[in-house]
């Protein structure tokens, strides 16, 4: 720079009105000669890099760079210089890092352009900076940074899956969201459509939710399905929500699992037709059972007191040599038979037997009894102790076997039956197998008809459950599994107790 030239902003460098104008700019001009000196600075330059101009005017240019950037800035403006080009930016892909006096380093963004003067009637070479600093932008971007990264953390912490979405493609996603679909965090879903992971009777809805929510209104939760990477299904709730984004489709859908709550539904709807089928089953069993009671009070008690009475009028107007001892003999044999009615009467209303030989005998005797009325084998194998069951849970036991083999003699056209309770794993377990036609598949809309609404609901209030197959080799197999509420063995390595057709 020639000793002629001004300090700061030379009139021979910028005529009016540029000079002027240069002078109120609120970007940072700088002016270097072919040299890389400085020969000019307006005043926004010298508020950037905290100078005054005497400080800097005739300095090389790599003052105002900080030592490590200054070799490959001189050879960046060098690169220019020989291109022969009017203008082009000072950066490629990031800022540029100036020096200010106090030996702070800060960001810019710069661009500078070649221009000609005549000094001293002389065309000479100039090379105009024009600077902006970009502290505040930075420091403004990196705080946008800092809180996008604690938004991050904030979503990837929540148990809810939750992503954004840009369009209908996810932008991002929390690592319940990864989790919900099966994957990693970073595979297989960011950049995706949402519809690609959503089953297609889910997208009509998604779609008009999507599009009340980028109208700012609050569109209804859809109730959908998704399709995980291993395969399997699993229902969903999906909320969304429109994000400002200068009129982009930008929004923050919140994806709930609710598989176990919809099971739960289901389960609770299915306990309330199964009570409700109960509830008629009971009403039809009672009045069922009131029939069979007056009939077999009619027919055996009714008709064998009546022939009792005609016996005892006639011996009674008996005149002449008559046969007593015969007579007496039917009447004492009426009298035994009518006893033996009223019992089995009273014990199919009341096993009183449970109250006077306990659970296994009970069992036993109504194993027989139904092997004489039904024609059939039964087995019973029972250990050789009662088991260690309260007396509510006896009589439940009871009741399920007798409807068990009421079931058998109903339906099963079986010739063959096998009972057995033993205890395993801290359970009791009793089972039913016949040798008859099995159950069918459509046993879950029939349990009424079957008689296992009244086993299965009798085993679910002692907190124990009901399994119904039909096992290789044929037949129909129950099996009814109790928890055992105390210490006892129930053992089974005796000979089964055979009861003859």
């Amino acid at each position: 720079m020639s000793e002629s030239l001004p300090t700061g902003l030379s009139a021979n460098l910028f005529e009016l009105p540029l000079g002027v104008i240069a002078h109120a700019a609120s970007e940072a001009i700088v002016v270097v000669d072919q040299q890389q000196r400085i020969v000019a600075l307006n005043p926004a330059a010298q508020r950037m890099f905290l100078c005054s101009p005497a400080s800097v005017l005739g300095q090389p240019l790599a003052c105002l760079i900080p030592a490590p950037a200054r070799a490959t800035h001189e050879a960046h403006v060098r690169e220019f210089q020989d291109s022969g080009t009017i203008e082009r930016p000072m950066r490629t892909r990031r800022p540029i890092t100036g020096l200010r006096s106090d030996g702070q380093e800060f960001p810019a963004d710069a661009t500078i352009s070649r221009i000609e003067l005549a000094i001293d009637g002389e065309l000479r070479p100039f090379f105009v900076a024009l600077l902006r600093d970009l502290s505040q932008e930075q420091a403004l971007h990196d705080e946008v940074e800092a809180l996008g990264k604690r938004f991050r953390t904030v979503l990837d912490l929540s148990p809810v899956a939750m992503w954004i979405t840009d369009g209908d493609h996810v932008a991002f996603a929390n690592r319940a969201a990864f989790e919900l679909f099966g994957v990693r965090p970073g595979d297989h879903l960011v950049g995706r459509s949402v519809f690609t992971l959503l089953r297609p009777e889910s997208h009509a809805a998604l779609r008009e939710q999507m599009v009340t929510a980028v109208a700012g209104a609050a569109p209804p939760v859809v109730a959908g399905s998704i399709a995980r990477f291993d395969g399997a299904s699993r229902e969903v709730e999906i909320a969304a929500a429109g994000l400002p984004d200068h009129g982009r489709s930008v929004m923050q859908m919140v994806i709930t699992d609710v598989t176990q709550r919809q099971q739960l539904v289901r389960e609770q709807t299915r306990h309330r037709e199964a009570l409700r089928r109960l509830s008629a089953s009971v009403v039809e069993a009672r009045e069922e059972e009131r029939r069979r009671i007056a009939r077999e009070l009619h027919d055996e008690l009714g008709q064998r007191l009546t022939a009792l009475k005609m016996e005892l009028s006639s011996l009674a107007s008996a005149k002449g040599p008559r046969s007593d001892e015969t007579r007496i003999a039917n009447m004492l044999e009426m009298i035994d038979d009518t006893v033996a009615s009223v019992r089995r009467i009273a014990a199919d209303l009341r096993p009183m037997m449970l109250d006077d030989l306990g659970l296994n005998a009970a069992i036993e005797w109504l194993a027989r009894d139904a092997a004489r009325r039904l024609d059939m084998e039964i087995t019973v194998r029972l250990s050789e102790e009662d088991p260690p069951v309260t007396q509510g849970a006896a009589i439940a036991l009871y009741r399920m076997v007798q409807e068990a083999l009421t079931n058998v003699a109903r339906h099963a056209r079986a010739t063959e039956v096998n009972i057995e309770m033993r205890q395993e794993g801290g359970e009791l377990v009793l089972t039913v197998r016949d040798n008859g036609v099995g159950f069918p598949a459509d046993l879950q809309h029939n349990e009424g008809r079957y008689g296992l609404l009244g086993i299965r609901e009798r085993a679910y209030m002692l907190g124990g459950r009901l399994e119904v197959d039909n096992p290789p080799g044929g037949g129909g197999r129950l099996t009814v599994r109790l928890p055992l509420q105390a210490a006892g063995s129930v053992g089974g390595g005796e000979e089964p107790t055979r009861t003859p057709r």
